[in-house]
Order: C-alpha cells, then structure tokens, then sequence
C-alpha cells in the first residue's frame, strides 16, 4: 500500500470551507472593542462605576449571545474543516490578510472565553478607580482573545496574541496589590520575550514554502520536519509554554494571580492559560505533526513535571490565590500530557481538561474574591472559622474544589481519565514508559486534595478569628455568578458528549494525521533499510 494514503485520508483537518455569507465571527470579535472605543464619551466625572459597568455587561452579553446563535445555527461539530470563513486582503504589500474561522479547536474556547469574560466583568461591580478605563480594558481583552482563537493568518493570530498582553498589564498593574508593579512587569517581560520567538519561528515557517504565505492551512500543509522543522518546533513550545504555563516557564503566574485583583484572576486562569494549549495544538502539533511524534514523549515528561511539581510547591504557599495558581500548573499538565498522547483520547482529554479547568479556576477566583471583599485578607494563617460566617461562600469554596481535584461527577474527572486513557491507548510508547508515566501523574491527583482540602479547612475550619467573626454571606449577584461557573461543570462532568460534541471531529481528524505522518515515516525508514 501506498504511505502517502493515509496522509490524504487525514488531509480534511482545517481545509477551509465556503465563505460566510455574513461575517459573524467579524462581529463577534470587533464588538467589544468598537465599544471600548466610546467608553471616553460616557456621561459622569469617571468614578462612577454605573454606566461603564451596564455598558461593559450588555456588550458583552449580546457578544456571548451572539457567538451561541452563530455557533448553535451554522456551525457543524460534526466536520473537521476549517467554518464561517471569511477573507478579505487587509495589507497586501504585507500578506497581511483578515482571514477568520472557526473549528472543533477553536469554537469551544471562544464560548469559554466569551462566558468568563461576561462574569469577570460582572465580578467587577465594585470597581471604583478609573472605571471607564478599567472596563475598556475588559472589553478590549475580549476582542483579542477571541482573535487568537478564530485567525487563520499568523500575522493576524500574532497582532491578537500581543494584544492581549496590553490590556492584561495594565489591569495588574494599575488594580492589583502592593506588588503589583513587580507582578506586571514580570507577566510582561515574560510572555514578550515569548512572543519574539513566535514570531521567529512563525516568519520562518512562512517563508519555507516555495511561496510566501501566512495562511495557516498552507503553513499545515507543509510540516517541515529535520532540523529546521525541529527548531520552528522549540521556538513555538517555549514561546507558548509561558503562557501555558510549562515548568519551568511557569513562575510569572504564581506572582501575577497573587496581585490581580479576583475578575482579573478569573480571566487568567480561565482564558489566558488556554490560548498556550490551544497555540500548541494549532502550530506544533498541526503544523509540524513529524517533529511533534519525536518529542511526544519529551512533552509527556514536562508535563508530568507540570503534575508533580505545582502539586507540591502549593503545599508552600500561605495566600490562597498564590495555591491556586500552584494548582492551575499542576492541572495544566494535564493538557501537555494529552497533546503528548498523540493520539484521538489523549488530544480529546487535552481540549476537556482546558474547557474544564477554564471553568473551574475562573469558579476558585470568582469564590477567592468573594471572601476578600469581605475579609481583606488572603494570608491563610490570617483566617478561621470563617464557615459559620459564610456557609454559602463556603459551600461554593468547597464545590470547586472538589471539581478541581476531579471527584466524580464533575468535568474535571472526566478530563482526567480521558487523559490517562490516552496514554494507556498508544502502543507507540512502550509499556514500561507508560506505566511509569501514569504513576507518577497519579501521584498529582493524590496530592491534589490533600493541599485543596487542607486549604478548606483552614481558611473554614481553623481557629475562629473574632474580627471575622460577622461578614455578610453572598449576594443575589454573586451566586449568580457562582452558579453560572459551577453548572456547567455538573452538566459535563455527567453529560461530557456536550462539550465532546463540539471538538471530537477535530480532534480525530488531527489524530489521524499523526498516525499517517508515522506511517509515512515508518515507510521511509523500510525504504532506507
């Protein structure tokens, strides 16, 4: 049989559909920020939090609804190919194109996006400072998250990518803690310097061809490998590994949650993580699918890593957000070792663990913030007994965090085992590689309640404070919230074919060429001998 048969039975993944006939991801994508726009122009003196916050809140729910009614009418979970495309020539003498689509990929984490963008700003209800800016950063925040998932032109992915850093540096810097000059600064110098080799690695890809081009279906389609295709590979892997965060990549994160303020958090852990999991999908394993099967098992090894490592060094931490986002490392392991399954479970477990996580830690933030407002504290020593002051603050503390050491029931086991699965399904790892990587990720999942629960009890269950003594519970609109992160996290954790559904085409179809590059590569190698 030919080898090259099955690369053209796996071809299907990303290949474009007809155009749209509306522009709705246009729409989605360019409304918040044409609203950001005349935030300058509202009434009142600045510091009036009403209007810029009912602005904010109504764009960004006509935005989310928007993007349910295109994704729910004209967009078909069923096919891999590249949906509601549109194209048009933006800067020609730069090959610079506004090429947008939507994919198995792509469509479940601009829903994400849209939702806990939605529920960060409504978390900001009690922002007093430089409202009008402060909701124009979250208004634009949302425009180039939703550009990163939905371009199909490098450059275009690569303007969205940067972006989002501005307004995330400014929103640490300007409402965070006392450190927050130091946290800002570090997120930037981190992920800027990420960026560059990006760039590199993308430009190098564009002009590797016989022709120039940024699409990234035509840089798809040429999966270099050797030497060239290996070092466009590393560039990419470290330069999306900080925002993963991959070990050791990873210590901006712990500072930049400790500081920003909880709605920023949530958009941190619940979206902007995401965007490195996503990236890597999209550019290494896509894109260069030969070197991605040679250093599958290397990616497994960080990941484990990841596991390991945040599990252990939350155990260190004594402000709840600074374990938190120990945890968030720990848990975005889980997507590395998916996408270094190679194979349709673990690449379907890693895209489950992000839409899980994303809702989950934006749950563990949006709850964190809550007990804030009304304790002014994180330090964990600092608190006590606060379960008889807030049993609904606690019930809700307590729900994610059973989500998050993934009990039964909720997204986050499903995720989990999907994952493990994965790596138990290849037969390209040997059986001894396999046994040992299971075990020691095993070995996060038994550390994982340990410090979560710890945690509960503590902060819940330790010695009462008396000046914590008499703090209001939640509010109709934070249980909104609340309850609005947490069902969805029931419904997949019973249902998970609601989120499966989406992306599993995809994901199939991103598998299959894998396994054809193998046998392609397998065929050469006979060939040779």
């Amino acid at each position: 049989m030919d080898v090259n048969m099955p690369l053209l039975a796996a071809s299907s993944l990303g290949v474009p559909a007809a155009e749209s006939a509306f522009p709705w991801l246009s729409l989605i994508v360019l409304l918040p920020a044409a609203v950001a726009l005349v935030m300058p122009l509202l009434p009142g003196d600045g510091s009036d939090p009403k209007w810029p916050r009912t602005l904010a809140l109504a764009t960004l729910a006509i935005d989310l609804g928007l993007m349910l009614f295109c994704f729910s009418r004209h967009f078909d979970g069923s096919s891999s190919d590249l949906q509601l495309v549109e194209r048009v020539s933006w800067v020609p003498a730069m090959g610079l194109e506004w090429s947008l689509a939507a994919d198995g990929l792509s469509t479940p984490l601009v829903l994400l996006s849209g939702l806990v963008t939605l529920l960060s700003v409504a978390a900001s209800w009690n922002i007093k400072t430089k409202t009008r800016l402060y909701f124009a950063l979250m208004l634009v925040q949302a425009s180039a998250q939703g550009l990163v998932f939905l371009s199909q032109d490098f450059l275009l992915f690569f303007l969205a990518w940067e972006l989002e850093l501005v307004p995330v540096y400014l929103l640490i810097a300007i409402w965070g803690g006392k450190q927050r000059q130091y946290a800002a600064t570090k997120f930037i110098l981190y992920t800027a310097t990420a960026s560059l080799l990006i760039l590199l690695s993308g430009l190098a890809l564009a002009f590797s061809g016989d022709s120039f081009s940024f699409n990234l279906s035509e840089l798809a389609s040429r999966s270099p490998g050797g030497t060239f295709g290996l070092l466009c590979y590393l560039g990419f892997l470290v330069g999306f590994g900080v925002k993963l965060p991959m070990f050791p990549l990873h210590t901006w994160l712990p500072d930049a949650h400790g500081e920003a303020n909880a709605p920023v958090s949530m958009l941190l852990a619940g979206v902007l993580l995401k965007m490195g999991g996503y990236a890597l999908l999209r550019f290494n394993v896509q894109m260069l699918p030969e070197v991605h099967l040679r250093l599958a098992p290397a990616l497994i090894v960080l990941g484990i890593v990841n596991i390991v490592y945040g599990a252990l060094n939350a155990f260190a931490q004594d402000n709840v957000k600074r374990r938190i986002a120990c945890s968030s490392v720990s848990h975005m392991g889980f997507v590395l070792l998916g996408i270094g399954a190679v194979d349709a479970l673990g690449i379907s477990g890693a895209m489950l663990q992000m839409i899980s996580h994303g809702l989950i830690a934006a749950a563990m933030f949006f709850v964190t913030g809550v007990f804030y407002e009304r304790t002014k504290t994180l330090s964990i020593p600092n608190m006590g007994g606060l379960a008889k002051a807030l049993p609904i603050t606690f019930a809700f503390f307590l729900a994610s965090s059973l989500a998050s050491l993934a009990l039964p029931g909720m997204s986050g086991f499903v995720s989990e085992i999907t994952v493990f699965l994965g790596i138990t399904a290849n037969d390209d790892f040997t059986i001894g590689f396999r046994v040992i990587a299971i075990v020691l990720a095993a070995i996060g999942l038994v550390l994982t309640p340990v410090y979560l629960l710890s945690l509960c009890r503590r902060v819940f269950f330790g010695p009462r404070i008396p000046a914590l003594a008499v703090v209001g519970d939640m509010r109709p609109r934070e249980l909104f919230i609340g309850l609005t992160l947490l069902i969805p996290t029931l419904a997949i954790g019973f249902w998970p074919r609601l989120a499966i559904d989406v992306y599993e085409a995809s994901t199939n179809a991103l598998a299959q060429q894998l396994s054809a590059t193998a046998l392609i590569a397998m065929g050469r190698a006979s060939a040779l001998g």
